[in-house]
C-alpha cells in the first residue's frame, strides 16, 4: 500500500514538472515574440529658440525715503494750535503746531522794560564819562548790563518762536498723534513726515558682482502691490563696506515718484544689470528637472526600439541653468536651436520613453506675468 502511493505522488510530481516546463517553454517564446510596449507618454512641447537676455540680477528691496523725520516738541508745553491736517502735503517752513507761550511773552514783556532801563542809563552814563562826572568802572557796568538785558530778550524770544512748530523740509504728513491741550515734553512726537519725491530704494548684492553695480548704472523696480507699473531709477551710492555676516554690499538707487506710489518701508523688487548681455534658450520653468548631479531636460527625437521599429521618444539631456524671468528660466549650454523640448509631464520619463504630444494647454511661458495669471 505504501509503495503504491509513493508511486503515485512521484508519477504527479512528474506530470506537474512537465507542465511547468512546458507552460514556461510557451511564455518565453511569447516574450520572444512579442512586440508589446507600454503606452506612451502624454506631454507638452516647445521649440528651443535663442534670445538675448541682459545679464540682470533680481534681488529685494526696501523703499527709504530722502529725508524722513517724526516731527517733535523741541521744547516742553502744551499744544495751543494745530494747524495742519494728516495725510497732506505741507511746505517747508509751514506752521504744524503752535504751544501755549503766554508765560514767555509775559517774562519777554518783563525783560524788554529792563532792556529800555539798561538803554537809558547807558546812554545817561556815555554822557557822563565823557565829562568826567563818573569814574570809567561805572561806565563799563552800564554797558555790560544793557548787553545782559538785550542777550536776555533774544533768548526768550527764541524760546517762543521754538515752540511755534514748522515743517523742516516739503512732504507728505503722517498721522496726527498730538490734541488740543495736551501736554508736550520734549521730543513727543507729533507727526511723521516723508518727502517722497524723488525716493530712495536701498537693496544688497553678492560680492562677486559687485565690480558690475557702479553709481549712474539703470535698474527697474517693481512691486507687488503696484500691478503694471515699473519705475527707473539710477544707482546714486555703494556702502563702503561689505557685510561680514552675508558678504553682500548695500546698494542705492536713486528715482522719480511725482505720484506717489512708492512709500516708505515698502517691498520692492530692483532689477540692476551686472555685466553684458548674454544668448539663453527661454525655457518654462516646469520644462527643467532639478537634481542634485545636474539640471536636465528631456528631447523628443525619433528613437528605434530593440525590434528595430522607430517611435517618438525622449531623450535626457543635461543643461546649464542661469537667470529666469517671469515664468521664463534661462538656459545658457546643452541645447541646440530647433530642439524640441519637454515642458510638462518631465517627472514621469525616463531615456527611452515613448511619448504623445498634445500641445493644446501650455504651461506658463511669459516673461512677464501679470498677478491675476499666476
Amino acid at each position: 500500500m505504501a509503495k503504491r502511493m509513493l508511486l503515485m505522488l512521484v508519477v504527479a510530481a512528474a506530470v506537474i514538472a512537465g507542465l511547468g516546463y512546458f507552460k514556461l517553454r510557451q511564455v518565453q517564446a511569447a516574450v520572444k515574440n512579442s512586440n508589446f510596449q507600454p503606452p506612451p507618454e502624454a506631454i507638452t512641447t516647445i521649440i528651443a529658440k535663442q534670445e538675448t537676455w541682459p545679464s540682470t540680477l533680481s534681488v529685494v528691496g526696501t523703499v527709504a525715503a530722502v529725508h524722513g523725520v517724526t516731527v517733535s516738541a523741541d521744547l516742553p508745553g502744551t499744544v495751543d494750535q494745530i494747524k495742519f491736517e494728516s495725510g497732506k502735503f505741507v511746505q517747508a517752513g509751514d506752521v504744524l503746531v503752535e504751544l501755549d507761550t503766554r508765560q514767555e511773552r509775559a517774562q519777554l514783556a518783563s525783560m524788554e522794560a529792563q532792556r529800555e532801563l539798561a538803554k537809558v542809563n547807558y546812554a545817561r552814563m556815555q554822557k557822563l564819562v565823557s565829562e568826567g562826572v563818573i569814574s570809567r568802572v561805572d561806565y563799563d557796568k552800564a554797558v555790560a548790563d544793557q548787553k545782559q538785558t538785550e542777550a536776555n530778550s533774544a533768548e526768550i524770544r527764541a524760546a517762543i518762536d521754538r515752540k511755534t512748530i514748522r515743517a523742516p523740509f516739503s512732504g507728505v504728513l503722517g498721522i496726527r498723534q498730538v490734541n488740543l491741550g495736551q501736554y508736550l515734553a520734549a521730543g513727543n512726537p507729533i507727526v511723521s513726515l516723508q518727502s517722497l519725491n524723488p525716493i530712495y530704494v536701498n537693496f544688497s548684492v553678492p560680492q562677486q558682482v559687485m565690480g558690475h553695480v557702479q553709481v549712474g548704472h539703470n535698474v527697474r523696480i517693481t512691486a507687488d502691490d503696484l500691478a503694471g507699473m515699473a519705475f527707473s531709477g539710477r544707482v546714486t551710492a555703494l556702502d563702503s563696506v561689505v557685510d561680514q555676516a552675508t558678504r553682500n554690499i548695500q546698494v542705492q538707487a536713486t528715482l522719480a515718484n511725482p505720484q506717489g506710489k512708492l512709500h516708505p518701508g515698502m517691498f520692492a523688487q530692483v532689477e540692476v544689470g551686472v555685466g553684458a548681455s548674454r544668448s539663453v534658450f527661454p525655457l518654462p520653468a516646469s520644462a527643467i528637472s532639478y537634481a542634485p548631479f545636474g539640471d536636465s531636460v528631456y528631447i523628443v527625437s525619433d528613437l528605434k526600439g530593440p525590434n528595430g521599429q522607430a517611435y517618438r521618444g525622449v531623450r535626457q539631456q543635461f543643461v546649464k541653468v542661469e537667470g529666469a524671468r517671469g515664468d521664463q528660466v534661462g538656459v545658457v549650454s546643452g541645447l541646440q536651436p530647433g530642439e524640441e523640448v519637454v515642458t510638462s509631464g518631465v517627472f514621469k520619463l525616463r531615456n527611452g520613453a515613448a511619448v504623445a504630444v498634445n500641445n493644446k494647454v501650455q504651461p506658463g511661458n511669459n516673461p512677464a506675468p501679470k498677478p491675476e495669471d499666476n
